[in-house]
């Protein structure tokens, strides 16, 4: 039987896997002292101001934190004077807020996980975290050069983040998130994203895979088929939270070999208060049989491996062992 390192990898080469890759089983997915303070760093059912000086809640039976970006709580105010209002946080943290995540990553075993540590949100998320969403979109259009600078001081941050990262971990994979899209659409058009997003991406991911990086796992649970050419091209290697409005098996036909799918059963479908195992076990069937077992991991669209409803996240990995079972007659 193959490592879970191993089965992933014979999957995403369209080798010889063993069984299907289950949701997030290859990899431990692993915190920092920085991202605790700077990004959510928010309880279910709380609120808190990070670092940034972003207010995020995360209300309950909810997927996840979201900014608050109301007038009186929006920290950019201003684009074309966002200097003026933005404090960049520090990522100069003492050893000892280091010791107790460095001694959880010591204790993973990395001959069966890779090791990912986190960066969320993104750099469209921080920009409409800093901004709110309705003042970022326009300002894309109406202050183009404000916005490339923002995002040069956003990017430079996350190197610096990445490089205390890697100095403490030496991590092999990197979880990274950023949503892009609505179930149905991306936010930026593709030449916008080419223009903005994509450099900043050559330029993160770029770090990271000189630094030893093999795996790059990036989050969008959304439409995105039209930005696959730009995640090749950023060093992208498994697309998660991909939803099944990207129409996944065209895409696993004409990019497979060059990026991975991890998703097609949407949380929006399955991750109910009215769950069931019947259902859950329909679109985990479903997607399986349509995508196969090459460039492809079945796992809710979820940004980690959890769910909204509690018992959600084991039950679909109940249901891909069950197809495992019926497709792969070695994993029998």
């Amino acid at each position: 039987m193959l490592t879970r390192k191993q089965n992933l990898l014979e999957t995403m080469r369209g080798g010889n896997p063993d069984r299907f890759v289950n949701q997030y089983d290859y990899a431990k997915i692993v915190s920092d002292p920085i991202r605790q303070a700077t990004s959510f760093g928010c309880p279910k059912g709380s609120t808190v101001v990070n670092a940034w000086g972003v207010t995020i809640t995360w209300p309950d039976y909810t997927p996840g934190p979201f900014p608050d970006t109301s007038p009186d709580k929006v920290v950019i105010k201003d684009i074309e004077h966002w200097q003026d209002y933005l404090k960049v946080p520090s990522t100069d943290y003492p050893e000892s807020a280091w010791e107790p995540f460095v001694k959880e990553v010591n204790a993973i075993d990395r001959s069966e996980y890779f090791v990912a540590p986190t960066e969320a949100p993104g750099i469209f998320e921080r920009l409409h975290y800093l901004m709110g969403m309705e003042d970022c979109m326009i300002a894309f259009y109406d202050s183009p050069d404000e916005m490339h600078e923002l995002i040069d001081c956003l990017t430079e941050w996350e190197l610096d983040h990445g490089r205390e990262i890697v100095r403490h971990y030496h991590p092999d994979a990197l979880f990274h998130h950023d949503d892009w899209g609505s179930q149905k659409s991306t936010f930026l058009s593709p030449a916008m994203f080419k223009e903005f997003l994509l450099p900043a991406y050559k330029r993160i991911y770029g770090f990271w895979k000189e630094n030893g990086v093999q795996l790059i796992i990036h989050h969008s649970d959304s439409y995105a088929a039209t930005l696959v050419p730009d995640m090749i091209e950023m060093g992208m290697d498994i697309w998660q939270g991909a939803m099944t409005t990207n129409d996944l098996p065209a895409l696993i036909k004409q990019y497979g070999g060059k990026i991975t799918f991890q998703g097609g059963i949407d949380n929006g479908l399955v991750d109910r208060a009215d769950w069931t195992e019947e259902n859950c076990m329909k679109y985990t069937r479903d997607i399986c049989k349509a995508c196969g077992p090459m460039y492809f991991i079945p796992s809710t669209t979820m940004g980690g491996p959890d769910s909204t409803y509690p018992g959600v996240y084991e039950c679909v990995s109940r249901c891909i062992d069950q197809m495992s079972q019926e497709m792969f007659p070695l994993s029998k």
